[in-house]
């Protein structure tokens, strides 16, 4: 799984230096902000489980780290957005400061823009793949990070910030904000193979489903009990700002509670699968276990 791991790093972060622009010339310092932003660390989750996904029906190929990538790029303009004075306000992202406080609002805003259009730009640059295949993984991106899926959720959680909502709105709100998007990245590794079956995807939407809450739900534990250079970000941050968690809702070991029946529900929801899932499956317990 080491292995695994590193190599799928070593991809991504391969196909993102040639996609992204060289921080040089009349734009530089959008440029420097989009590679800030991209290059300042992470866990790479999101490739990890595109790679995880086109393991279980096919096997990895020269598409695999362009889409990994496009998801990534998503992904981290999310994040600059999400850390704006306007959404989340947070002023430390993997333990450096945010980008609107590396650079400055506008260009931070800029650059989550670009990202955006990049991913979207890397899925029609893709290889030897059927045309519909191709439409299909723009309409998960789209799914994922759009009103259907991230910007719903981040939309959901500004109108609930300081206010009591109970545990199914919390619950719908992350299965946009978080869970939308990991499961379109499982979708999208396996899909971008060209072999898996409907059933395949039926399966992999509903891990995907449970094991992206079963994310947040971590990060919400992380958020009480991790100390800020594990998490890399503040700690306590969410309660600050006055958020709904889960952990505010149910305490922390009942939160724990649902992480682990989540983790069960994922793993049960991959019992059609071979060991060629085995992949998906360490790292669904890397998600939950994880101290950072």
């Amino acid at each position: 799984m080491e292995n695994f791991i590193l190599n799928c790093h070593k991809d991504v972060n391969t196909q993102l230096e040639h996609i992204l622009p060289e921080a040089t010339g009349s734009a530089q310092r959008l440029y420097g902000a989009i590679r800030y932003a991209v290059f300042n660390g992470g866990k790479r989750i999101r490739p990890l489980l595109c790679y995880g996904g086109a393991c279980a029906v096919g096997e990895i190929d020269d598409n695999t780290a362009k889409i990994a990538a496009s998801i990534e790029m998503m992904h981290a303009y999310s994040l600059i957005h999400d850390d704006l004075p306007s959404m989340d306000d947070d002023t430390l992202r993997r333990g450096k400061p945010s980008c609107h406080i590396e650079y400055d609002e506008g260009t931070a805003i800029l650059a989550g823009d670009a990202l955006q259009s990049l991913a979207f730009q890397q899925l029609t640059e893709l290889g030897d793949l059927d045309t519909v295949v191709n439409l299909e993984l723009i309409k998960l991106l789209v799914r994922g990070s759009g009103c259907q899926g991230m910007v719903a959720g981040q939309a959901i959680d500004l109108a609930s910030t300081a206010t009591e909502i109970d545990l199914p709105a919390l619950v719908e709100m992350h299965r946009f904000k978080t869970a939308a998007m990991i499961e379109s990245s499982v979708l999208m590794g396996a899909m971008g193979t060209g072999k898996a079956t409907d059933d395949q995807l039926k399966a992999l939407r509903t891990f995907g489903t449970s094991i992206g809450v079963a994310f947040q739900i971590q990060d919400d534990i992380l958020d009480v009990e991790a100390a800020t250079e594990e998490i890399g970000k503040k700690q306590g941050s969410d309660n600050e700002g006055r958020k709904a968690t889960f952990t505010s809702l149910l305490g922390t070991q009942m939160a724990k509670d649902n992480v682990n029946e989540l983790f069960e529900n994922s793993i049960k929801s991959l019992e059609d699968f071979d060991s060629s899932a085995d992949r998906l499956r360490s790292i669904a317990n890397f998600i939950v276990t994880r101290t950072f």
